[in-house]
C-alpha cells in the first residue's frame, strides 16, 4: 500500500535582497553547527528518538508572528537555551522567552532570511 514515510525536507527561497543560498548555509554552519552536505542541503540523521509531523494552523494564527511567512520550522534539539544563545551570537532575533511546558521546552528565533524557527526539547 502506498503511504507517506515522513517529511523529506523543507525547501526555502532566499529573498533577492537577502542572503544567497551559500551565505544562508554558511550562517547555519558557523552559528548553529550544521554542516551542509555536498549538495548544499542541511541534513540530520535520525537518532531513533525523533519523529516528523505536519501540523496545520488557522489562517489568522499569530503563532508564526512576528513573521508573515505561511510556515515555520520546528527543530528538535537537546538544549534549547544553548541553541538560542548560538542563534543570538550569530545575530538572530530571539522571540519571547524559553517556555517549559512540562513535557517539552520551547524557544524561538528569526533566522537570517526571516523564517521563524521553533526549537523543541523533549523532557
Amino acid at each position: 500500500m502506498a503511504k507517506i514515510l515522513g517529511v523529506g525536507g523543507i525547501f526555502v527561497k532566499c529573498p533577492k535582497d537577502g542572503l544567497d543560498p551559500k551565505a544562508y548555509n554558511e550562517w547555519w554552519k558557523t552559528h548553529m553547527g550544521v554542516v551542509p552536505s555536498e549538495w548544499g542541503s542541511m541534513e540530520w540523521k535520525s537518532d531513533g528518538q525523533s519523529f516528523t509531523l505536519l501540523s496545520a494552523f488557522k489562517a489568522g494564527t499569530d503563532y508564526f508572528a512576528p513573521t508573515e511567512a505561511a510556515f515555520m520550522i520546528n527543530l528538535r534539539v537537546d538544549d534549547v537555551p544553548g541553541m538560542l544563545e548560538k542563534a543570538r551570537a550569530g545575530g538572530a532575533k530571539i522571540i519571547g522567552e524559553v517556555l517549559d511546558e512540562g513535557y517539552a521546552v520551547f524557544g524561538w528565533f528569526i533566522d537570517p532570511i526571516g523564517i521563524k524557527i521553533e526549537l523543541w526539547q523533549d523532557v
